[in-house]
């Protein structure tokens, strides 16, 4: 694991994006034919390290570079929005100028025109994030194939407006 967290400092990945996330140490037994017993042999351990990854184009050389010193076992990927509050702030913006847009279709159509906002909610909710699991890269091409693809953030809002006659 020491090479491991070197290959990450040496792949420019900060201290602070990198972390022991899972030690374990797992006593294997073997099998005694004559006593029937079952004693320990050996011990297996598990050190999981969880990397943040800021720059998605570097991914599938990282993920080399870690094979390369020793990680046998990758998995778990996820890729996050990074400033998803404010993106969904400029969402949410959106969706209250299309609301608008829509309530004035619809007074315009009925003959009166729009008031004051009286309610605005919130309905369901953001999809920030996608989770896939990746298989070990070492039975991979030379390098590890990863497609990030693209994320959806979503804000969906209900508002209600006074209405009141068309001025004439």
């Amino acid at each position: 694991m020491g090479k491991v967290l070197l290959a990450l400092k040496g792949a420019g990945i900060a201290e602070k994006d990198y972390q022991t996330s899972r030690l374990s140490l797992q006593p294997q037994y073997g099998q005694n034919k004559s006593t029937g017993a079952s004693p320990v042999v050996g011990f297996r351990a598990s050190n999981r390290v969880t990397v943040k990854i800021r720059d998605v184009t570097k991914i599938a050389g990282i993920i080399d570079t870690l094979v390369g010193a020793g990680a046998n076992d990758v998995g778990n990927i996820s890729f996050e929005v990074t400033q998803a509050s404010k993106l969904l702030d400029d969402a949410r913006e959106q969706a209250i100028a299309d609301a608008r847009r829509k309530a004035e279709v619809y007074a315009k159509a009925t003959g009166v025109t729009l008031g004051a906002p009286l309610s605005v909610s919130e309905g369901g909710g953001p999809v920030p994030l996608f989770k896939g699991r990746m298989a070990s890269p070492m039975a991979a091409a030379p390098q590890a194939a990863v497609a990030p693809g693209e994320e959806t953030l979503s804000v969906t809002v209900n508002v209600s407006w006074a209405i009141k006659p068309k001025e004439q």
